[in-house]
């Protein structure tokens, strides 16, 4: 089963003002045929109701929106021939599986001979052969999510939203359900817009992640780049696990951390309010690299945390990073102890230095 008309989407300025509330402030965004883009952001940041515009079920206050070449701004949701995938599912409990599968194409009044076949060919799609006797009832969790995921794909529509679809299923089987999300993706070539709040999954799926404040769009660019060049202490602090640290400008690309002089392989912002955002992973215990910023602190604390063990070490005075070190005993390298000296290096290429949001 393949989409028969991939579409790319252009959103232009779009704003939604409830009357002193602003909920969307000139949102302007571009995505490719074919792209999946999540749109991640904390509650209350203006994801619904960017995806509400998008379906149909909001209507904008200001700005347009493009499928393809036809402007949908006021289109009905009925028109707009868009599949999509609600957080709670919104599958009819009376009816089979095959009967929910079936219900957009009975919607769109076409042909009742045809209804067989594409129901068939949509379970196929998401691994549910067979299934179209099923009672709602007697489905899992993950399998109602692949039967909400069959009637948004069943019509072929021209693109696909998706509401935070995975937030009712427990953490392993949201793991799963992602790589196969990812993965029926890439087997419709679809165009994807996929709505989280969770960071991990919007960087696990997602060719591009568009981050929202406060209903602004605050950056848009690729799961790498997000993480390794985030614009501001926001992004930072939202992607990963960042622990942000306030610093001063020592040189062209080097900075004051206390007594030490860190410097960073990238262009510094142009700005007196400069911060330093330490990922956990890119802290590395000291192994006396030469091309490496150096550090030197106290563990204050270690927290056992499964595959890994967070270590939080000060490094001057009320400054606290945390590194993960793996939780097995693997090479030479000790598991650490509270009121351990523990030397830290941190290379120029992680060294990132980012602006105070706006407030």
């Amino acid at each position: 089963m393949s989409s028969r008309r991939v579409e790319g989407v252009s959103i232009r300025n779009a704003s939604k003002q409830y009357e002193t509330f602003c909920a969307l402030d000139r949102v302007s965004l571009d995505v490719a045929p074919g792209e999946f883009v999540s749109i991640l952001g904390p509650s209350g940041s203006g994801k619904t109701t960017l995806l509400g515009i998008l379906g149909g079920f909001v209507q904008p206050t200001g700005g347009s929106v493009f499928l393809g070449d036809q402007d949908i701004t006021f289109a009905p949701p009925h028109t707009r021939e868009i599949g999509i995938v609600f957080q709670n599912y919104a599958l009819f409990p009376h009816m089979t599986v095959g009967e929910n599968v079936a219900f957009p194409l009975r919607a769109r009044r076409e042909p009742k001979a045809s209804w067989a076949a594409k129901v068939r060919s949509a379970l196929a799609t998401v691994a549910l052969d067979g299934y179209e006797d099923r009672r709602i009832s007697q489905l899992s969790g993950g399998q109602r999510q692949r039967v909400a995921l069959a009637r948004a794909i069943v019509f072929e529509p021209r693109l696909i939203l998706m509401d935070e679809p995975l937030s009712a299923l427990d953490k392993q089987l949201r793991e799963t359900m992602q790589l196969e999300l990812r993965q029926l993706h890439r087997k419709l070539g679809a165009t994807v817009i996929y709505v989280t709040h969770d960071q991990r999954e919007a960087l696990t799926m997602s060719d591009r992640v568009a981050i929202l404040n406060r209903g602004k769009l605050v950056q848009i660019d690729t799961p790498e780049r997000l993480h390794n060049h985030p614009r501001d202490t926001f992004v930072a602090s939202f992607i990963g696990e960042a622990t942000l640290v306030p610093v001063t400008r020592h040189g062209a690309n080097t900075v004051q951390l206390g007594d030490t002089v860190l410097a960073s392989a990238h262009p510094l912002p142009d700005t007196d309010e400069l911060f330093l955002a330490v990922q956990a992973e890119k802290l590395l215990i000291d192994e006396g690299q030469a091309d490496a910023n150096h550090l030197r602190g106290r563990v204050t604390e270690v927290l056992f945390q499964g595959e890994s063990v967070r270590v939080f070490v000060e490094v001057a005075p009320g400054v606290v990073l945390n590194l993960r070190q793996p939780s097995h005993h693997a090479g030479r390298q000790r598991i650490a102890a509270i009121g351990d000296t523990m030397p830290l290096s941190l290379h120029p290429q992680d060294t990132i230095v980012v602006p105070r949001a706006p407030a």
